[in-house]
């Protein structure tokens, strides 16, 4: 007699089993399938005021990125929205980095609309494109959702701070993978770097309906008068910022206070692991290997700043 769960069953409702047993499987497989296991992720640059060189990228971000299994494709400001369309139909996600350029009238803020946008518009229809920002990154993101600077000057310079989660943390996306006891020294330890002037104040994001409407705040901080966001996701998009900067813990040296201790090492690996994550859902590709491997940073060497800039490294366009 055929017993519980063999392919062998002879009653119709061991038939029904077995199909619902096949069914099951046939997704999980269709589910394992749709995996991109070669996820490349674009990097904005940002301007620079040189001769003859006109944009960098911080290798820090690269490193982030790597370190999760993705590879990266610098993004180049000032290019036509043409260019911008192909690559964005080449890549599997896009980071906006920290920096110190104007998030309403630079090369960076333009090229960061039209991915924005794109990754809006492809979202909708379930083309998966995930969107980063950290310090610049998520200000940036901040305007191009409300259309408006909606930023307060804050003393958060120079600090490592510890998180305060908000419930939704506990069902956000991006904190859903990390293990117990990160979560719990991310509450309790400085592993956060902040190195910005201007913060999104929570008496502004509640009262900005865009923004509400937009983000789910995952948590805050406070530089003692003001409270700010310091991570939020989008609710309906794979949209994710930092106010903080999750890369600063592994691959920067040149500041004091960042934090370097084994839970801030976790810290960033599990961050960048997310958001490669949700990279791998999405199948953009380039048109050629050709194309490709002429479009990867693997092309440019980084130069070592860091005896004189915030970066230990760079690379420079």
């Amino acid at each position: 007699m055929a017993t519980a769960g063999c392919l062998a069953l002879r009653f119709s409702k061991g038939k029904v089993i077995f199909l619902v047993f096949v069914s099951l499987n046939v997704r999980f497989l269709c589910r394992a399938a749709l995996r991109n296991d070669r996820p490349i992720i674009g990097v904005l640059s940002q301007e620079l005021s040189r001769p003859n060189q006109s944009s960098y990228i911080a290798a820090s971000y690269v490193k982030f990125l790597e370190s999760a299994g993705a590879r990266v494709v610098p993004v180049l400001i000032n290019q036509s929205p043409e260019d911008y369309q192909k690559l964005f139909l080449s890549i599997n996600g896009i980071l906006l980095p920290g920096g110190g350029v104007s998030i309403t009238s630079s090369g960076y803020k333009r090229a960061a609309e039209i991915f924005y946008r794109l990754a809006l518009e492809a979202n909708k229809m379930g083309d998966v494109f995930p969107v980063w920002g950290t310090c610049l990154g998520f200000e940036q993101l901040t305007y191009l959702t409300s259309g408006k600077v909606e930023l307060s000057h804050t003393n958060t310079s120079s600090a490592a701070l510890p998180l305060n989660f908000t419930e939704d943390a506990k069902r956000s996306r991006m904190f859903s993978g990390f293990p117990a006891e990160l979560m719990a020294a991310l509450a309790s330890e400085p592993l956060t770097v902040n190195a910005h002037q201007f913060s999104l104040a929570m008496t502004t994001f509640q009262s900005d309906e865009a923004l509400r409407n937009f983000y789910r705040v995952l948590s805050t901080n406070t530089d003692g008068s003001t409270e700010f966001v310091s991570t939020f996701e989008a609710y309906d998009y794979p949209v994710y910022g930092t106010q903080w900067h999750p890369e600063k813990n592994v691959f920067e040296w040149t500041k004091p206070f960042y934090p370097h201790s084994p839970s801030a090492v976790k810290t960033s690996f599990y961050m960048a692991e997310f958001f490669i994550g949700e990279a791998r859902k999405s199948f953009h590709r380039f048109e050629s290997k050709e194309e490709e491997d002429k479009a990867l940073i693997y092309n440019y060497s980084p130069v070592y700043t860091g005896a004189t800039s915030a970066f230990e490294q760079v690379y420079i366009f």
